[in-house]
C-alpha cells in the first residue's frame, strides 16, 4: 500500500527524505493518544495493538526511534512493553528523565513539586470539584483529570484557574491537556526534547507524532529543523477532544490505529526500493 501523501509541501518532503535515507532518520512518537489509546485510568493504558511490533521492526530500519512523553520513562517502559524495541530512547516529563538500554538519568525535581504535592489535594477539594476529579502523581509532576467526571469539560474550568495560582506559587507551569491539567517544571517541554535528540543523533530527517497539545512544541521543532536544513513531517494521531493539534500537523490519522496502519504502510515502503 502506498504511504499517505502529507498535505503540505514540507511534510511531503519531510517524509520523502525519511524513506530515501532512513539510516539517518529520527522517528519519534508521543505515547498516551498516540500510540495508546486515551483510557479512564492511565494506569491502564497499552499500547495499540501491532505497535510495538512495528516499533521494532522499525528500528531495524532507522538511525532511531524514541517516544517523548509526559509520564515518568520507565512508566511508559513498563506499561508500553518499550523495552522489546531494540535501541528505542524514550524522554519521560518532557525530556527531563532519559531511559535507555534500561536506565533512567535525571536530575532531582524543583521544590515547588513537593509543595504542589502538599496543597492539591485540598486544593481540589475546596474548590467543589465534582465527583471523579482525580490526581496522578507522576513523581516529577501532578496531574488533575476530569475524564471520569459527569461533565468533564465543565470540571476542568472549574479547576482551571485554581491550578494556575498553585502553579504560580511553587514555581511550576500548567501543561493543558485531553481532560487533564498537569503542574510540571519549567523549562522543559517536548520541543527542547525533540531537539536534543535530533541533534544527539545527528539525524537528517524527522517524523514526529503526537496527539494532544503538549505535542505542539514538538510540531513547533520539526518546523525549526526544517530552518536548519533537517527535513520533517507532523503526524497527529487525531481526535475530536484537540482539534488544533490536527490543523497544525502535516498528516493526520485517524488516532492510535491509525498511527498502526501509518506505521505499517512505512514499513513496506522502507522495503521497497525507491523508483
Amino acid at each position: 500500500m502506498a504511504l499517505p501523501s502529507p498535505r503540505t509541501d514540507a511534510g511531503h518532503h519531510g517524509l520523502d527524505t525519511f524513506r530515501s535515507s532512513p539510516d539517518r532518520a529520527l522517528a519519534a512518537f508521543d505515547f498516551d493518544g498516540t500510540l495508546a489509546p486515551i483510557v479512564d485510568d492511565p494506569r491502564t493504558s497499552a499500547p495499540h495493538p501491532g505497535i510495538v511490533p512495528a516499533l521494532t521492526a522499525l528500528a531495524a530500519h532507522v538511525g532511531a526511534v524514541a517516544v517523548v512523553t509526559g509520564r515518568p520513562a520507565e512508566t511508559a517502559v513498563l506499561l508500553g512493553g518499550l523495552a522489546e524495541v531494540p535501541g528505542i530512547v524514550v524522554l519521560g516529563h518532557y525530556g527531563a528523565e532519559r531511559w535507555a538500554e534500561g536506565r533512567v538519568i535525571a536530575a532531582d525535581p524543583p521544590p515547588g513539586v513537593n509543595l504542589v504535592r502538599e496543597q492539591l489535594p485540598a486544593l481540589v477539594d475546596s474548590a467543589g470539584a465534582p465527583e471523579g476529579t482525580w490526581i496522578e502523581d507522576k513523581g516529577r509532576s501532578l496531574a488533575v483529570h476530569t475524564r471520569r467526571a459527569t461533565d468533564p469539560d465543565t470540571a476542568l474550568e472549574l479547576l482551571r484557574p485554581h491550578l494556575e495560582r498553585l502553579a504560580e506559587r511553587a514555581g511550576l507551569v500548567t501543561e493543558p491537556g485531553r481532560m487533564v491539567i498537569e503542574l510540571r517544571p519549567q523549562g522543559v517541554d517536548k520541543g527542547a526534547a525533540l531537539t536534543s535528540l535530533a541533534h544527539g543523533t545527528a539525524a537528517r530527517s524527522v517524523l514526529y507524532a503526537g496527539d494532544d497539545l503538549g505535542d505542539l512544541p514538538a510540531f513547533g521543532a520539526v518546523a525549526a529543523l526544517r530552518e536548519e536544513g533537517v527535513p520533517g513531517v507532523t503526524v497527529c494521531s487525531a481526535s475530536e477532544e484537540v482539534p488544533e493539534v490536527a490543523s497544525r500537523a502535516d498528516l493526520v490519522v485517524p488516532g492510535p490505529e491509525g498511527l498502526a496502519e501509518l506505521l505499517g504502510d512505512l514499513l513496506a515502503a522502507l522495503r521497497t526500493p525507491a523508483p
